[in-house]
This record gives C-alpha cells, structure tokens and sequence, in this order.
C-alpha cells in the first residue's frame, strides 16, 4: 500500500511517501497501527495521529486493503 506522511509523522518516518507492503489482501487499520509502530516506534511517542483510507478518515475498525491510499496525519494545533 501508498502511505503518504505529513508533518512529524513524515519526519518520524524519513520521506513523505512510502510503499509499505503488507501480507495479507487486507488489514484492520488497528493492525496497520501495530506494523507502523514496529516498524518506527517513534510514532509512539506522538500524543496521536489520524489515518486516512482514500481520502476519508478511518477508525481503527476500518479495513484497508493493499491498493488503498492511506494518509498518516499528525496532530495540529489552531489559533
């Protein structure tokens, strides 16, 4: 799959789009979570971060499959 890093989490991960392969044809995005922060456990130490599944936010209930987009969105802060 496409992820696509954007603010710390692009920083965190070292380059804004990465193909992150995944084994199975789909995975809850809980399950995602669990691979990124195996992979870069610095994500953990974010107070949060949203992902998008094709330009929608998801739950960690949602599923996302190989070809899908998916976004990793820092937290942000307004004025």
């Amino acid at each position: 799959m496409q992820l696509y890093a954007f603010g710390i989490t692009k920083d965190i991960i070292g380059e804004a789009i990465l193909s992150f392969p995944i084994q199975e044809d789909s995975i809850q995005v809980q399950e995602l979570k669990a691979l990124l922060f195996k992979k870069f456990p610095d994500l953990l130490r974010l107070p949060s971060f949203a992902i998008s599944v094709n330009l929608l936010y998801a739950s960690d209930e949602t599923w996302v499959n190989k070809e899908d987009e998916i976004a990793l969105i820092p937290p942000v802060s307004g004025g």
